[in-house]
């Protein structure tokens, strides 16, 4: 029966009807605003308070609700509490404890973890000044009451949760309390409570287990920094052990004993612990994995073979470097006896399990691995020995075995259990890579011998197994690397086996066997090892047309066909130099995958756009690397982009007089498909010199002649202008100066109109113009640069919501562009573009880069800027010449460019580090200051004991002592400008302490 109130609590009933889940939107409403009031108000908390301590509610929600104020108070406002509050506070938990073990029923659990909080909250504020007693108050309550019980260990789980998980993030003064509480808590009380431990587990054995599961998760949790001694001996650990038989707990006794393994203790301690829990759980028969049905406690316990396994190697990693070579060959004796446990475990057929135990194979192999290379006079240590070799070669074969797929996994719509077997097979190839360096010779024999009995009867094999033979002979690529992919050279063994192997594949017909994971390995491998056909060319034909025809880019998968479009571009890459005879047979073949797909078509088309990107680039590969002479080279590249042309001016046409918006989204999208399909042709070529090389030039000029016109298009102008600037920048390196004549007016329609985004990808197409062709662009820069700049300050100007955080990341990313701009200009030493804009402009431009040094908190950009200033006083800060200078004027005509460096550069190099968002911790921040300290060297340099005396005068103006200011100038005048960064970032962070 409920405990009852005698008082009634003076509680808004109108609201508390709102805690309701299924309650209506005002009632819900009027209830939130009644728990801010509650949280906020000095002593309306006590009503809860007093609710809580006399059970006066039965709803749920309304008991949930006031704990929640309660942990508000406590959380946030508990030193502000007057002792009598802390003390209600107290009393009110006890007595709802009290009343806890009164009930018949216990209380829902999310009242109880709640509860749990609420009580763990407290502890941690009051235990180390007034709840010293915590713990023996709430052990004297509850005794073994199971519903006290409950709460009292879920508690502890709240408790380690504040002041033990390392997950959670904790302030430093958090961290020093929590490790006074653990302190506090090793001395006074840990005794006590891990006998409540052992009694609790050994009364609610077999009357609730839920209790003891919950009674063994704290164990688990607590033994990682208590005393390992008081739960690490035989009463304890005997009872654990015989809970391990208990089908109810067996999977917690399982954890617990996993974090007691896992614990840090002596390695030879260690190993005696492991020793005599492995004696006692063989014994009872746990090691007879086979017999076990229930995969979910097999689960459990792999996972603790593998900490026990682990730890057994850690142990004797530590003695073996320590030099006790009898405690070391101890540990080692008992890790190599839990070596069949492993490989049981291993090819378990439930991969979980399997998974659990890779950590302790790694390890073990690595053991091997480290015996074989330090053979120490000291430990002993031989090669390996045939027990040994026998571990290596069943754990090889193994690894095979769980390698392969199982008939169930889907192909077509891979899900969660298709990802997870995916990262399991990437730990198994972990595996494979260690066998490979404990014993390659092992290993390549053990691959050829499984993939050798695969393919010789490849036609009636299931799909699983052939598949798995070829991703081994594919895995063996990087198992035993080589060099640049040369694995057919070098050692003799090891080339020959690899050889044989890929011939065996390629000429025994398996590229035919009808399934999709097949048909992938079959050409991935294929790829990997595309350098054996620079040994056996003889091969070419045969995968050629594997990869031409319905086994590879016709395959029946479009997952096939979009992988191979991209492999088949990589071996023609490798390969072309033997390709010579195939050239147009091939392109012949491949005539309909390379047709643009008009939105109207109607049919799905075999490859996707981006698989025809391969394409494109296979074929232009094939042309211009061929033997045919320069005349024929021309004919074949225009044949391959002449239809994209025709198609693009008709396409163009249509898009012009189209209405309806997803038809144009669909035609913008063809159109831009055809130029980067044009484009990825290009990629055949290096530099201007094989174009001409292969009389190609004149069909990409035409190529730009027919594409530019998409630049004046009214609609969809985002994807047609993206589309023809990357068509641009590929020309820019193909045509090289050829493409001048087409920039003016292509920049003319790409500055139309503008958005953010179009303006920051112009503005890399531009700058790698003008670091390209300097003097040539001159002319043509001094005529663009200010629409351009113009054009930026409008985009930049234009309003936007406070909280569009898209717009605000495109402006940030338009000014890094516009300051990189003017960045190339200066750098490439055409400081004519500017100086010839005129005194109103360069005086506009010139204050952009000062605001932009100084008032954006974005470091990026705020070093494009000093170094701009830099380069600008290198080139324009001496007075040689007075009539360059001459740029605004001033009341004698003649206030120049050195007059911008005292009132604006300087103050920029102090005012820009000196902001609060300028973050000295920030290494991208430090480059900036780093190139702001090179500034005010270079101003030193053009402006020599000038600059020096006016930042006497300057700098006590910013508060800094005339000590410092000496101080500041000293280092400036020293040669070396190492020494000024440094000095400077010292400087400016004890300016901002």
């Amino acid at each position: 029966m409920a405990c009852q109130s005698v008082s009634i609590i003076n509680m808004d009933e109108q609201a508390l009807l709102g805690l309701n889940p299924n309650a209506d939107a005002c009632y819900r409403q009027k209830a939130m605003v009644y728990f801010e009031q509650l949280k906020e108000s000095q002593d309306a908390w006590e009503v809860c308070a007093e609710a809580l301590a006399k059970d006066i509610y039965s709803d749920d929600h309304v008991k949930f609700f006031c704990f929640q104020v309660l942990e508000h108070q406590i959380k946030y406002r508990h030193g502000g509490l007057s002792p009598v509050q802390q003390q209600l506070i107290r009393e009110t938990l006890m007595k709802w404890l009290q009343c806890q073990l009164m009930n018949s029923q216990p209380e829902k659990p999310f009242i109880r973890n709640k509860a749990a909080q609420v009580f763990a909250l407290t502890f941690v504020m009051e235990y180390l000044t007034h709840w010293p007693k915590f713990f023996y108050d709430l052990l004297s309550l509850v005794g073994l009451n199971p519903h006290g019980v409950d709460v009292y260990l879920r508690t502890l789980m709240a408790i380690d949760a504040e002041v033990v998980d390392r997950d959670i993030l904790h302030s430093p003064e958090e961290v020093r309390r929590n490790t006074l509480i653990k302190d506090g808590m090793r001395e006074q009380v840990i005794p006590s409570l891990v006998e409540s431990w052992y009694q609790i587990l050994g009364a609610y054995q077999q009357s609730h287990p839920e209790i003891t599961c919950q009674c063994l998760e704290v164990v688990g949790a607590y033994v990682s920094w208590i005393d390992l001694n008081l739960i690490a001996n035989d009463r304890f650990i005997n009872l654990l052990l015989s809970q391990m038989s208990v089908e109810d707990l067996r999977e917690e006794a399982c954890d617990c004993l996993f974090e007691i393994v896992n614990k840090g203790m002596d390695p030879t301690d260690k190993t005696k612990l492991i020793e005599s829990l492995c004696q006692v759980l063989q014994s009872a028969g746990f090691f007879n994995v086979d017999q076990e049905e229930d995969v979910d406690f097999l689960a459990k316990f792999s996972r603790l073979v593998n900490g026990m396994g682990q730890s057994l190697v850690l142990s004797w990693t530590k003695l073996a470097k320590g030099g006790d070579v009898n405690a070391a060959a101890e540990a080692l004796r008992a890790l190599e006896a839990k070596v069949p446990l492993l490989l049981q475990l291993l090819v378990h057929d439930d991969d979980d399990i399997s998974a659990n135990i890779v950590g302790f194979c790694y390890d073990y192999l690595n053991v091997l691995k480290q015996g074989s290379e330090w053979q120490s006079n000291m430990l002993q240590f031989p090669l390996l020995t045939d027990q040994q070799k026998t571990n290596v070669e069943v754990i090889m074969l193994a690894v095979m075995k769980k390698l392969t797929y199982d008939e169930e996994y889907n192909f077509d719509n891979e899900g969660e259990d298709e990802a997870m077997f995916v990262e399991y097979r990437k730990q198994l190839k972990m595996l494979l890579d260690r066998l490979a360096q404990v014993s390659p010779d092992l290993l390549l024999e053990a691959v050829g011998r499984v993939f050798n009995n695969t393919v010789q009867r490849w036609q009636t094999a299931s799909f699983m197994e052939v598949e798995v033979a070829i991703r081994l002979l594919y895995m063996l690529g990087e198992a035993l690397p080589a060099s640049h992919g040369a694995h057919f050279s070098g050692d003799t063994a090891k080339t020959s086996a690899l050889q044989d192997m890929m011939r065996t594949l390629v000429s025994s017909g398996l590229s035919g066997y009808q399934h999709t994971s097949v048909s992938l390995e079959f050409f991935e491998t294929v790829v990997r090892y595309d350098k054996f056909f620079l040994v056996e060319p003889q091969h070419i034909p045969n995968v050629l047309m594997a990869f031409l025809d319905h086994r590879g880019l016709r395959h029946s998968s479009p997952k096939v066909r979009s992988r191979v479009a991209y492999l088949f571009s990589r071996f023609v890459k490798t390969l072309h130099k033997h390709m010579n005879s195939f050239i147009e047979d091939i392109l012949s073949r491949i005539q309909d995958l390379l047709e643009l797909s008009p939105p109207e078509n109607g049919f799905p088309a075999l490859l996707t756009s981006d698989d025809q990107l391969f394409i494109f680039e296979t074929a232009g590969v094939l042309i211009v690397h061929g033997e045919s002479p320069a005349e024929r080279k021309q004919a074949l590249m225009r044949s391959l982009l002449t239809p994209l042309t025709e198609a693009f001016r008709l396409l163009l046409v249509k898009l012009a007089s189209e209405r309806d918006e997803e038809r144009r989204v669909a035609l913008a999208d063809c159109l831009s498909h055809a130029v980067g399909f044009a484009s990825r042709t290009s990629k055949a070529f290096s530099n201007k010199q094989t174009v001409k090389q292969c009389g190609c030039s004149e069909v990409y000029r035409d190529c730009l002649q027919t594409f530019l016109p998409a630049l004046s298009c009214p609609v969809q102008r985002g994807s047609l202008r993206s589309a023809v600037r990357s068509f641009l920048h590929r020309m820019i390196i193909c045509l090289e100066e050829e493409v001048l004549p087409f920039v003016p007016a292509a920049s003319e329609h790409m500055l139309k109109d503008c958005e953010a985004k179009d303006l920051q990808e112009f503005i890399p197409l531009i700058s790698q113009i003008t670091a390209k062709f300097k003097d040539q662009v001159s002319p043509f820069l001094q005529q663009v640069f200010m629409p351009l700049v113009l054009a930026i300050f409008e985009v930049l100007c234009r309003a936007a919501e406070d909280n569009d955080q898209t717009a605000a990341l495109e402006k940030q990313m338009l000014r890094r562009s516009y300051f990189t701009f003017i960045q190339t200009i200066t750098s490439s030493g055409m400081n004519e573009v500017l100086a010839n804009q005129g005194a109103e402009n360069v005086e506009r431009v010139l204050f952009t880069i000062i605001q932009g040094a100084v008032d954006f908190p974005d470091p990026i950009a705020q070093k494009s800027c000093f170094i701009i200033l830099s380069k600008l006083v290198e080139l324009w800060g001496e007075n040689n010449d007075p009539s360059l200078f001459n740029l605004w004027g001033g009341k004698d005509g003649m206030a120049g460019f050195p007059d911008f460096i005292y009132k604006h550069i300087v103050p920029a190099c102090f005012l820009a580090p000196l902001k609060p968002s300028f973050d000295l911790t920030d290494a991208q921040t430090v480059l900036t200051l780093s190139e702001c300290a090179l500034t005010l060297k270079m101003i030193h340099l053009r402006r020599g004991p000038e600059f020096i005396q006016y930042l006497q005068e300057y700098l006590p103006s910013l508060q800094v002592s005339p000590e410092i200011t000496q101080e500041v100038c000293q280092v400036l005048q020293q040669p070396d400008a190492k020494v000024f960064k440094n000095y400077m970032k010292a400087f400016f962070q004890r300016a901002k302490l």
